[in-house]
């Protein structure tokens, strides 16, 4: 099709016989850092290729788009990440997209970086087409042991950043907590993202201040004193402080953004 045609026929005709293969396009793909906790540390979950590029190297989790059935971005993120988990996370969170030739040795490459928290329990991990393995594997101040290919090591630093960044001022480690939980266990949730301590008193009136648990009618006795149980409210959102968790109580919500 000729530009002088193109401007003759009406949009329709034009959309019709447009071809989107006469144009150069990018691969596009999503990549996610799926956290979790196991152990009492951090961990992200890692595939192992059996193709090249980067045969044998483990990568973060990720997928082509899929043009067929996938709406949008954030319906890519949900599929490729309930495919590997069997799980539909609580929380997932657009990071970043990155686009250059040189990420991918096969060309230009465009991928939308998200990142994911889940419980670490009753999860049974897929390796899935084009991978040879699949774990969980600890992160230590944004980094794991492993070698990853791509630039993958790079968006695993940021996925870290923006979660610890995060948790100083939200809710976020909620959504790593198993169905019930004690406001210490939670605690420890955020003093592990932290690397830090963090006031008991204070720290549970600012989460109890924020409304978003509900007391079960459980009490877990394993030491001088029980401790009560909780779990999230079903339709309580992201809770964002009004300053870091270090600071005043006095808090707001709003929902996620």
């Amino acid at each position: 099709m000729n530009q002088n045609d193109a401007l003759l026929m009406s949009e329709a005709e034009f959309l019709r016989r447009y071809n989107p293969s006469e144009y150069a396009r990018p691969s596009t793909s999503v990549d996610a850092a799926i956290f979790t906790v196991k152990d009492g540390s951090l961990h992200v979950l890692l595939i192992k290729r059996s193709e090249h590029p980067y045969k044998d190297s483990w990568t973060l989790v990720g997928g082509y788009i899929d043009m067929e059935s996938d709406i949008d971005l954030m319906a890519t993120a949900k599929r490729k990440l309930e495919e590997k988990t069997g799980v539909k996370t609580p929380y997932l969170e657009q990071l970043v997209t990155i686009g250059n030739k040189s990420r991918d040795p096969r060309g230009w490459s465009v991928t939308t970086v998200y990142f994911a928290l889940i419980p670490g329990a009753g999860v049974e991990l897929k390796a899935g087409l084009g991978a040879s393995e699949i774990r969980w594997a600890k992160v230590s101040n944004g980094k794991v042991k492993e070698k990853l290919g791509f630039d993958h090591a790079l968006l695993l630093s940021d996925s870290f950043e923006r979660l610890r960044s995060k948790v100083l001022y939200t809710s976020l480690p909620v959504y790593l907590m198993p169905k019930t939980f004690s406001l210490r266990d939670l605690q420890k949730m955020y003093e592990l993202i932290l690397n830090q301590p963090l006031d008991p008193k204070s720290f549970r009136r600012r989460i109890l201040n924020a409304e978003i648990l509900a007391a079960t009618a459980t009490l877990r006795h394993n030491g001088t004193r029980p401790a009560q149980l909780y779990r999230l409210k079903k339709t309580a959102p992201t809770h964002f402080f009004m300053r870091s968790i270090e600071g005043p109580i006095r808090s707001e919500n709003r929902a996620s953004s």
